[in-house]
């Protein structure tokens, strides 16, 4: 994982932005509680309204088992609880450190709709930039596949605004005892790891069938 040094030789913009932007995140645990609203920039909802069951998912883009859980379990997940209309769900931000915190902002400067392509893009090729000798550079050549020029990329990461608006939700998220990622929040229930579909499945049956 990049540290700070390792990343403020990277764009000037990139070192405006994320100036003291150091996270952490220890510990595992698992309570009940009611989850603070969504930050400024909103949640991008995935999966009806009206449904039954929501889950909130916290997470990293810089965090292995996060993007292991992108991998394995959320498209089976999406697939068999989203897609159908069972459960909605949203992902919100909780960066453990300034290139994670780079990674949200680019999923969050070109609209919402542009949210989820791009998570998912960062999340599968997450070894491909956020464990590189110099990842600043690897993640300015894959965003440009989805769209982004040089010039685009670092005019993100300098918008004040996503980035203390990506602070809030991470702060929120603490605050509602996250403190590890992936945390996963289910109807107020709080679920910690990258768990799999079976284990999933054992916890939306029951609230689907009330």
């Amino acid at each position: 994982m990049t540290n700070r040094r390792q990343l403020l030789t990277g764009t000037a913009g990139i070192a405006a932005v994320l100036l003291g932007a150091g996270f952490a995140a220890t510990g595992t645990a698992q309570a009940q509680t009611k989850l603070p609203d969504a930050g400024p920039l909103g949640d991008v909802w995935l999966g009806p309204a009206d449904a039954k069951v929501s889950v909130v998912e916290y997470a990293s883009m810089t965090c292995s088992h996060c993007a292991h859980f992108h991998e394995t379990t959320w498209p089976e997940l999406k697939k068999k609880y989203i897609d159908t209309g069972k459960i909605r769900f949203t992902l919100r931000e909780f960066p453990l450190d300034p290139l994670a915190t780079a990674g949200f902002m680019l999923a969050r400067c070109n609209g919402n709709e542009k949210y989820y392509p791009m998570t998912d893009l960062l999340f599968a090729q997450q070894k491909n930039w956020a464990f590189v000798d110099k990842p600043v550079d690897a993640l300015s050549g894959l965003v440009k596949q989805a769209g982004y020029s040089q010039e685009s990329f670092e005019a993100c990461l300098k918008r004040q605004d996503i980035y203390d608006a990506i602070v809030k939700v991470k702060d929120g998220g603490a605050k509602a005892g996250v403190d590890s990622t992936p945390t996963f929040f289910v109807n107020g229930q709080k679920v910690s790891g990258a768990i799999s579909i079976a284990e999933f499945d054992k916890i939306l049956e029951p609230l689907l069938a009330k």
